[in-house]
């Protein structure tokens, strides 16, 4: 990966934290690791935990940030909540997975997508 595209996801993470943060939700731990993969924000919508999976694009040429969360993607998410709810022991009630889709352009992010309940 292009130290520019590192750079642009980076930003979107930043940027998608700052939103979850107006929404209200609390930060429980960004880009949570393990052995089958990551998870881009893990969040608490009130009594929901939510596991966030943040794409940023420059554009629409090679489909947009929501299409590129296929179904293996959505199944890799789960795996590693699952790993997550497992390895901490935090949380036993509801879950929720998102997705925050941004696009950016040459002023910075240009268009927001949340969905809720996303997979």
């Amino acid at each position: 990966m292009t130290v520019k595209r590192l750079a642009l996801g980076r930003a979107g993470e930043d940027r998608a934290v700052g939103y979850f943060k107006e929404l209200g939700y609390i930060i429980v731990e960004r880009n949570f690791r393990c052995k089958l993969g990551e998870i881009d924000i893990v969040a608490r919508d009130g009594p929901v935990l939510v596991f966030i999976e943040v794409r940023t694009r420059r554009g629409d040429g090679y489909g947009s940030a929501l299409e590129s969360i296929v179904y293996k993607k959505q199944l890799k998410v789960r795996q590693v909540a699952k790993y997550y709810l497992q390895s901490t022991g935090l949380f036993s009630g509801p879950v929720r997975f998102d997705v925050l889709a941004l696009t950016a352009g040459p002023g910075g992010i240009v268009k927001v997508e949340h969905v809720k309940n996303a997979f």
